[in-house]
């Protein structure tokens, strides 16, 4: 008989989830979320929680309750095909064509580039990630260690860095909140809510799902209830851990702006306020916390990609497939931080619907059963939305690529669908979508598993 998971197993995993979580980007977001949004502060904070915390929890808990070994068998609920595509889809974008070389350009360029003559960046900026992912190719090739490397060491690490700099802002103020810039003047909960998504952690927290129920296993918790509430305690843990961080980021950042202005990168303001109260010793300082910050994050990606396709291409050892992401994200990385944004954001506008209605379909699975037409109706009409916000999203990045039947489909969506100017007009075609589903669903099916 199994013994019943210790409070330490709940606090350790959970360390381990935020270590994989939160990386650069959920630094410098919020900080500069503060900035701009001000006096507006709680209701921009509140819409970024419901994106950054909310749906990813959801997640953890939607894989847990599931009783999946992952995303590819979650997906498998609308269709084999939808599945294999969309998780490959997925796991690219949170892996080595975005996220993963992410992780090594915006160190560089919050912790290093300030630093470098202008002629010298692409070298050094070489050099780095070179070292950088020979880091992480190393600590990723023993899957079964995560849990110690992030969870004990690396977090630990991170979060004593981290909160010497917020406890300084929190014990000396910079200043008051400044005025509300754009849309955080009027729209501040809608505006926070849409900049959550840059984190990507809903998406993470499907493609996580494989090394969280490993490392849960591997506790030799084996039984799938105490495997699901030890996930979604341990999720809990670090989601709360997460809020807080957030919370008291955002604050540092909506205080800053009479003391160190205004900047329109969040790591800028991060260097700017580690300057500010630490001198010479904020660059070291600030450095330490975002180079520790990623590296936590890349590794845990890299062993989530890889296992992911590990599953999918049995025949090719985990090994091969560590070396190679971290060998295609390295190259990536050199294209520089501005080209990896630039294209990255179409691709999330494009699949984080999709991922928000797979979790809250997979969280209401006792009552949908095994109707798998629901799945595949909510998901359907969800992409012919999504499909286009990621073309409206690259239009504007890349205009040459605008097609004139799609504009129109455009300014259609716009005329018709509610929500559609805030980014969420694919809510209503998902909930009929969901509802065509039922109707052409057969009466009973066995439940899904």
């Amino acid at each position: 008989m199994q013994q019943k998971p210790s409070f330490s197993t709940y606090t350790v995993i959970g360390t381990m989830l935020f270590g994989m979580f939160f990386g650069a980007g959920n630094l410098i977001f919020p900080i500069q979320m503060g900035q701009l949004a001000g006096t507006n502060f709680w209701p921009a904070l509140l819409g970024f929680l419901i994106t950054a915390i909310g749906l990813p929890f959801l997640g953890i808990i939607a894989i847990g309750l599931s009783g999946s070994d992952g995303l590819r068998s979650l997906a498998n609920r609308v269709h084999p095909l939808f599945s294999v595509a969309f998780s490959v889809a997925l796991y690219l974008t949170i892996g080595p064509f975005f996220a993963i070389p992410r992780t090594a350009t915006v160190p560089f360029v919050v912790g290093f580039e300030p630093y470098l003559p202008a002629g010298q960046i692409p070298f050094f900026l070489g050099l780095f990630s070179v070292v950088f992912f020979g880091l992480v190719y190393y600590f990723s090739l023993n899957p079964t260690k995560i849990i110690d490397i992030i969870g004990k060491y690396l977090t630990p690490a991170f979060l004593v860095f981290l909160f010497l700099l917020i406890l300084t802002a929190l014990l000396k103020p910079m200043g008051a909140f400044g005025t509300p810039v754009g849309d955080y003047g009027k729209l501040a909960w809608v505006t926070g809510f849409k900049e959550g998504y840059n984190t990507m952690d809903a998406l993470a927290s499907l493609a996580f799902g494989i090394v969280v129920i490993s490392a849960v296993k591997s506790r030799g918790i084996t039984d799938s209830r105490e495997v699901a509430k030890t996930t979604w305690k341990a999720g809990l843990f670090a989601m709360g851990l997460m809020t807080l961080i957030y919370g008291l980021i955002t604050y540092m950042g909506a205080s800053s702006v009479s003391v160190v202005g205004t900047f329109d990168n969040g790591g800028r303001i991060f260097a700017a306020v580690a300057d500010h109260y630490f001198g010479p010793y904020g660059a070291v300082l600030l450095a330490s916390i975002i180079v520790l910050a990623c590296l936590k994050t890349s590794i845990g990606l890299i062993t989530s990609c890889s296992e992911f396709f590990n599953t999918l291409l049995p025949q090719i050892p985990y090994k091969t497939f560590v070396r190679v992401l971290c060998l295609v994200s390295l190259v990536i990385a050199n294209f520089g931080l501005s080209k990896i944004i630039q294209y990255a954001i179409p691709v999330l506008m494009l699949l984080y619907p999709l991922a928000i209605v797979l979790i809250l379909l997979s969280l209401a699975s006792s009552w949908i059963g095994g109707r798998k037409r629901i799945y595949a109706g909510a998901m359907a009409f969800t992409f012919l939305i999504s499909f286009f916000d990621g073309y409206s999203t690259l239009v504007k990045s890349i205009p040459q690529v605008s097609l004139p039947l799609f504009n129109q489909v455009l300014h259609l969506y716009s005329q018709v669908l509610p929500g559609y100017d805030i980014g969420l007009g694919w809510l209503l075609p998902a909930l009929l979508g969901a509802v065509f589903g039922l109707l052409i669903s057969p009466k009973s099916k066995p439940a899904i598993r």
